[in-house]
Formats: structure tokens, C-alpha cells, sequence
């Protein structure tokens, strides 16, 4: 009988370049008694940016023959990509808490840039991880019961079981290198640094994951949840011999979470700061990069809009312009060049 792959455990699973990345409840007391005593997070200087959504564009947008990659960010690290034929929603939170309770918890700053019955026909759900701000009950219900039926979720193992508690069946959960293809697209279930857990008793029992997804019109990745490891590398590696310059390059597209990452010393492990994150950037070897996962919901230590004011000097200390490696309002599409015409960024 073969060994289990590195990253499971008898009780779950763990990261491929550290052990566990979480805290001890004692740091987490440590954590809240220090930012409670020195007042944060700030108050942003600036309210998230939004714009009204091109649902013109969006709807037009969402059928295959007349579909150009495209990308709208809808709110933390929730987004529609348009590619391929395909619509996709990446780690849908459309509720306005990212909690258990519908009473209390993190609250969002913004609305989302889509609501559910603005959304085109979804054809895929990528679910990363299973925290509450990631892994949404009622958005997923929601989603389930779209007219014209139910997208196909796909999930990092274990999580199947979550959908089916839901009466979700058109679900395929997937290990670290495993992949599904659907409507001739490659989806791609890649390593992260992270955790998941739902409760006190749930820890590391499911899979988290990014996801690289593969189509002839646009190669797009979404990195969840992470901390900074070498699973970016060894992503690029292993997708090196379909993304040569003949066959149009590295990822068009990676979204790439750049949020809730201080204190240091207890988010370093399980979600990058924005050097870190232009460094994944880099690691991908992605053509253009859009940064999510921020200015939504108040989780960490950094203000809400840190991002616009700080990405700038990370993107300077790692020499990659706006142009690679931007961030956009909550509502805002941005269009993508096609495989055909690679290297040209999109408008």
C-alpha cells in the first residue's frame, strides 16, 4: 500500500513547508489584550472604494460565444471571473457578517460590488478553505438554488460531507495536485499555507487550497488564504510545460489575498503582508495580479484600507509596476488579454 502524501495526518492534514501555523489560546488571548489596549485596528483614512458594477457588461459578458476574460471584484475574496465560456466564483460571502451567528462577528464595511440576483448563471463555485469568510452557509444555499440549477463546487477534501449536509451533490473535492476539468477547463486544486477549522473541535480536519485553473482563452489563479512558502514555486514549476512563452506564458491573472496579515508575529505564518504577496506575484511568474481579501471585513490589526496607501512601496521594493500587480474598487471589472494576444495588460 503506497504512504499517504506528506501533507496528511492521522487527524487531518498539515502544510507542506511548516507544521501547524496556528496559535495556542494563550497567544490568542495575548493578541486580543494587546490590540484592545492599544486601540485597534485604525480607523481607515479612506472608505473602501466601490463603483456601481457593468451589469451591462457583466450579463453580455456571460455567454460563451461572446465571453472575453474578465474579473470583477465583488468584495473580500470574492470575485466573478468570466473565461473560457465559464463563469466562476471564487469563495462566495455575500451576507453582511463573515460569522456563525447572523447577530454578531465581523461585519461587512462594504456591500458586496454584486448581489446574488445580480449574478450571471454560475457555472463553478471554487471554495478555498472552510473559515466563515470564505465559506459562507447562506451564499452557498443561495447558489445551490440558482435558476437554471445548481453550479458545480469544487472544494479541497473534506468538505464534500459540509455540502452534502446541505443537499448539495454536484460537488467534486479534490487533494493537492488533483484536478477536475469542466466545460474543457482545468481546474486545479494547488498547496497553500494555511489552516481550516469551523469550531473548537474541527481543526485541520479539512484540506485548504489555492486553485489554478487552466483554459485556452486564460490561465487564472486564486490563493485562498495564505502565508508565504515556497508552494508558489512549485506551482509555477509544475505548470511550466503549458505555460511556455510559445503557448502563451505564465498565469494571465492570479488573484491574491493581501489582507488581514497584523500583528507579524501571529498572522506571519498564515496570511502574507503586501510584500510578501507581490512576492507570490513573482513566484507564479503572473503577468498581472489583482489583490483581494481586503477593505471588506475587519479581521486583523491593519486598518481597512492599508492597501491603498502601502502596496505602492512593496511593489517598488519587488520592481513590479501597477500595471502587474494592482488593486480595484469593490464592483469594478477588469478585462483581460486573451492567450492570443499575451503580454498586453488588460483595461
Amino acid at each position: 500500500m503506497a504512504s499517504p502524501p506528506h501533507h496528511h495526518t492521522a487527524r487531518g492534514f498539515r502544510n507542506n513547508y511548516v507544521g501547524s501555523v496556528t496559535k495556542s489560546l494563550g497567544e490568542v488571548l495575548c493578541w486580543q489584550i494587546q490590540r484592545v489596549r492599544a486601540g485597534l485596528p485604525p480607523a481607515p483614512r479612506v472608505p473602501t472604494p466601490s463603483q456601481t458594477a457593468d451589469l451591462e457588461f457583466i450579463e453580455r459578458n456571460a455567454r460563451p460565444p461572446d465571453m472575453v476574460p474578465a474579473v470583477t471584484w465583488i468584495g473580500h475574496a470574492s470575485a466573478l471571473v468570466q473565461a473560457d465560456g465559464l463563469n466562476v466564483l471564487t469563495d462566495p460571502i455575500f451576507s453582511r457578517r463573515a460569522s456563525p451567528l447572523r447577530f454578531m462577528g465581523p461585519a461587512r464595511a462594504q456591500p458586496p460590488g454584486l448581489r446574488l440576483d445580480e449574478l450571471p448563471h454560475i457555472d463553478v463555485v471554487v471554495i478555498s478553505h472552510n473559515h466563515y469568510d470564505h465559506l459562507d452557509r447562506d451564499s452557498i444555499r443561495s447558489l445551490s438554488r440558482q435558476p437554471g440549477g445548481a453550479p458545480l463546487f469544487l472544494a479541497p477534501l473534506g468538505l464534500k460531507a459540509w455540502l452534502l449536509a446541505l443537499h448539495i451533490e454536484n460537488a467534486v473535492e479534490l487533494d493537492w495536485w488533483q484536478h477536475h476539468v469542466h466545460g474543457g477547463v482545468d481546474f486545479h486544486c494547488t498547496p497553500a499555507q494555511h489552516w481550516s477549522a469551523r469550531s473548537v473541535h474541527d481543526r485541520n480536519r479539512t484540506l485548504w487550497c489555492a486553485w489554478s485553473v487552466l483554459g485556452a482563452d486564460c490561465h487564472w489563479f486564486f490563493s485562498g488564504d495564505t502565508g508565504y512558502s515556497r508552494d508558489f514555486a512549485d506551482t509555477r514549476r509544475q505548470f511550466a510545460s503549458r505555460q511556455s512563452a510559445a503557448q502563451g506564458g505564465g498565469f494571465d491573472l492570479a488573484l491574491i489575498a493581501i489582507g488581514a496579515c497584523l500583528p507579524r508575529w501571529f498572522m506571519g505564518l498564515q496570511h502574507v503582508d503586501l510584500p510578501e504577496a507581490v512576492q507570490v506575484h513573482l513566484d507564479l511568474g503572473a503577468k498581472r495580479s489583482l489583490g483581494v481579501h481586503w477593505g471588506t471585513f475587519s479581521l486583523s490589526d491593519e486598518p481597512l484600507d492599508q492597501p491603498i496607501h502601502e502596496l505602492a512601496a512593496a511593489r517598488i521594493e519587488k520592481g513590479v509596476t501597477e500595471a502587474e500587480f494592482f488593486i480595484v474598487p469593490i464592483g469594478a471589472t477588469r478585462r483581460i488579454a486573451p492567450r492570443s494576444a499575451s503580454g498586453t495588460p488588460g483595461t
